[in-house]
């Protein structure tokens, strides 16, 4: 209590201090908010390209094989320049299981906002651009990853890319990622939350043209550039003084035979994700058509109504007595808004993805089983 006091008489003691001089007033003008986007040149450059950095690529592949389910997921960081998306960091965000959505999308954004401070931090990249979305099958048609979508292209300058990793076709040895986006005309239905069937005509919209594709290609650095060629390429084994000499040259990567896998049970697996994606098609679309019949019976009450009141009137005045009052016949009849197909068309989707899929992998077992049928035979 001693010090405080003390210290509080030295600061009285102490001359006030000079008053600071007026910062000067600047002259030039500030930039009107209808001019502000002008400036950023970026953004008025097309979207042509989606650059994918081989770390990124790796660190994907990573969260898909050790996700515990196949619904792994995560944001892409980078930069647009030019054209050109660059994509040189991801991370991915936690999976919840559980009904308690809510609690569980609080706790993704806070996850995601600690890690973007925590990459602010270091001096990385904190851009966000986009988000990646693991799959199997091809089937990545779902109403959560159209939201995901939507949002980004809403937010984002360049309107934010989704990478779509195939699970499946990196089993088989094939690094399959996609970048898409959602096409203008889907976004803009989107935006109205009307997917009648007038809307989906004037939009001109099918399963086909909700997303569009971009051209992806991954760079990697020379480091690892290297490092990849010293794996592809043949040396000669390390000899000992008393081994005899030999031409036999071995590769850096062991021997692999999962190619003479037949994937029998991939086929199975696809022909099973087509059955039941068919069957959900058609629930729908009994829902659909039990709901456009509910409609159609609410819509002929209301027009009998609507007749039946304008023969009653027309009478009134053949008899000189005052029309009766017409009615709302909102307030009478509760005709339900049209249902929205949007899940019929991500259902759609997903058929189509799992066709293109068998197509695929029956086509290479075929060929593989012919191959087996030859050796044999000899």
């Amino acid at each position: 209590m001693a010090a405080t006091s003390m210290a509080a008489a030295l600061a009285a003691s102490l001359p006030a201090p000079s008053a600071a001089p007026a910062a000067p007033t600047p002259t030039y003008e500030a930039i009107p908010a209808s001019m502000s986007k002008v400036i950023d040149i970026e953004a008025d450059i097309p979207l042509t390209c989606v650059q994918l950095d081989g770390m990124v690529v790796t660190k994907i592949i990573k969260h898909a094989r050790e996700a515990p389910s196949t619904t792994a997921h995560g944001l892409l960081l980078g930069l647009d320049l030019d054209g050109t998306l660059e994509i040189s960091n991801s991370f991915p965000l936690p999976h919840h299981g559980g009904d308690e959505a809510d609690k569980n999308t609080k706790s993704i954004a806070r996850h995601q906002a600690s890690m973007l401070r925590s990459l602010k931090e270091v001096q990385a990249d904190d851009s966000v651009v986009g988000f990646y979305q693991a799959t199997t099958l091809g089937a990545f048609f779902n109403q959560s990853l159209v939201d995901t979508q939507a949002i980004h292209q809403e937010k984002l300058r360049h309107g934010g890319i989704v990478i779509v990793h195939d699970l499946s076709q990196t089993a088989r040895g094939n690094a399959s990622f996609r970048a898409y986006r959602l096409t203008a005309a889907f976004l803009d239905a989107y935006k109205k939350s009307n997917f009648s069937t007038t809307s989906l005509i004037s939009h001109r919209l099918t399963f086909s043209s909700i997303l569009e594709e971009v051209p992806l290609k991954i760079r990697t650095n020379p480091l690892l550039s290297s490092f990849l060629g010293t794996l592809t390429e043949s040396r000669r084994p390390t000899l000992s003084p008393d081994s005899t000499a030999t031409t036999a040259t071995v590769s850096a990567l062991g021997a692999s035979f999962s190619v003479l896998d037949l994937g029998i049970a991939g086929v199975t697996r696809n022909l099973e994700q087509i059955v039941e994606a068919v069957d959900s098609y058609r629930t729908e679309e009994g829902n659909l058509s039990y709901l456009c019949r509910q409609i159609a019976r609410e819509r002929g009450k209301a027009e009998n109504y609507i007749a039946k009141r304008k023969e009653e009137n027309q009478g009134r005045v053949a008899q000189g007595l005052a029309p009766l009052p017409e009615e709302d016949v909102t307030r009478l009849f509760k005709i339900p808004p049209e249902p929205s197909r949007l899940e019929s068309l991500l259902l759609l989707g997903q058929i189509d993805a799992y066709g293109k899929s068998l197509a695929r992998t029956a086509s290479t077992g075929l060929v593989k089983m012919y191959a087996t049928k030859a050796s044999s035979a000899v």
